[in-house]
């Protein structure tokens, strides 16, 4: 877990204004007993996980697709090709909303905006540590030769709705 006990009471608090303001439909869903609590979520969550990030065309459309997703200092934080049609969408309009789920034993939906930046900026290490942990060992150091070189930026999802669901 990255999460100091300020980020796991803050993201606890999001959690649980979410559930509040949820719909009777969402709320008859996700019951208390379903829910998961911050400090569990961030245990489930480490290393990379494949997270659905829908973005919004121009003409309002929405586009949703797969990316690496790490969920560090109990943010979803993602990566891809600053040229790419997700993060355009994203320079141009901020919202977004993504799930992760695991089949039907469980999933994490959230909704806020995303802070798009360089991904080798040196005050943004996290997400390119949790990239490099997680591809060294699979790919070897091409990985890290490619990622010095990619024109990549990354993505903090500042969340304003976050729910968790299991069975």
């Amino acid at each position: 877990m990255h999460e100091s006990p300020e980020e796991l009471g803050a993201l606890q608090a999001l959690l649980d204004q979410s559930t509040a303001g949820a719909g009777s439909h969402l709320s008859g869903i996700i019951t208390d007993a379903r829910r998961v609590s911050a400090e569990e979520l961030c245990g489930l969550l480490t290393g990379m996980q494949l997270l659905v990030v829908a973005t919004v065309t121009a003409d309002g459309r929405p586009l949703a697709g797969p990316v690496d997703g790490y969920f560090i200092h109990g943010s979803w934080y993602f990566s891809s090709g600053r040229e790419s049609v997700r993060m355009r969408h994203l320079r141009a309009r901020p919202a977004v909303s993504a799930t992760h789920p695991r089949g039907e034993a469980w999933a994490i939906t959230v909704h806020g905006t995303a802070e798009v930046f360089d991904l080798n900026s040196p005050d943004r290490v996290a997400l390119r540590q949790a990239m490099l942990d997680h591809y060294l060992p699979i790919q070897g150091p091409a990985f890290q030769e490619w990622l010095d070189n990619e024109d990549a930026v990354g993505a903090r999802i500042d969340a304003s709705k976050m729910f968790t669901f299991r069975l």
